[in-house]
């Protein structure tokens, strides 16, 4: 049995992964879905004064008093830079990351220093009181009515700071295998150059940048090295 900790990116919440994580569970697997600090349920939290650093101690105290160990933690979008500082702070409890359609910074590199001018201007244009209000499903690949109904009532803004502030990596974490999941690699984002820079193994996936909401059997599938399919 593998312990599998599954990351949300920016605007969800650990309720985004349910579908991913009943397939884990099926397949006989521990899984935990934290939901970070001032988002999903925990949307009451929410303000400025939440950054990188309250997230990355939100996964570590998940890790702590679960006292999880062998894990794959797995990031998705922003939630990438979560994970990976997360396991450069507790490298002995993680055998493996999963970056899906994640961003990647080196140590003192942030978010705002990753992302294309045209997502940073998109940003700088929507938000108010240090927070970014959800865009449209479609935005993120969600187009199925179903779907979209399901997803927009559940996103929630997004701390501006976690963009900001930098990543702090000691170099532990590149000790540590790592693969990447690309679901949008002619997408405008950089995550396949991302990905290719830090020499990661990659899987492309036929679906849209929320893969867990538009295809999550075929992302349980990589999750567990059966890409047919969990």
């Amino acid at each position: 049995m593998t312990a599998y900790v599954l990351v949300h990116g920016a605007w969800h919440g650990g309720w985004c992964w349910r579908q991913v994580s009943a397939r884990l569970r099926e397949a006989g697997h521990e899984v935990h879905t934290p939901t970070l600090t001032g988002l999903g349920e925990r949307a009451h939290l929410a303000g400025p004064g939440i950054g990188l650093r309250t997230h990355v101690d939100d996964l570590l105290g998940l890790l702590r008093y679960e006292d999880l160990r062998d894990v794959v933690l797995v990031g998705h979008s922003y939630a990438g830079l979560v994970v990976r500082e997360a396991a450069d702070r507790m490298p002995e409890r993680v055998s493996e990351i999963v970056m899906v359609d994640a961003w990647a910074g080196r140590d003192g590199e942030s978010l705002d220093d990753l992302a294309p001018a045209f997502f940073l201007d998109w940003i700088e244009s929507v938000t108010a009181n240090g927070l970014i209000p959800p865009a449209p499903a479609a935005a993120v690949g969600v187009t199925e009515p179903d779907q979209v109904a399901w997803l927009e009532p559940l996103l929630t803004a997004h701390p501006r700071r976690t963009f900001s502030e930098p990543t702090r990596l000691s170099g532990a974490v590149d000790t540590i295998a790592c693969r990447a999941v690309l679901c949008t690699p002619g997408g405008p984002m950089p995550f396949p150059r991302l990905a290719g820079e830090h020499g990661w193994a990659v899987t492309v996936l036929d679906a849209g940048h929320d893969a867990m909401v538009t295809a999550p059997r075929a992302l349980a599938g990589v999750l567990l090295r059966q890409p047919d399919g969990a």
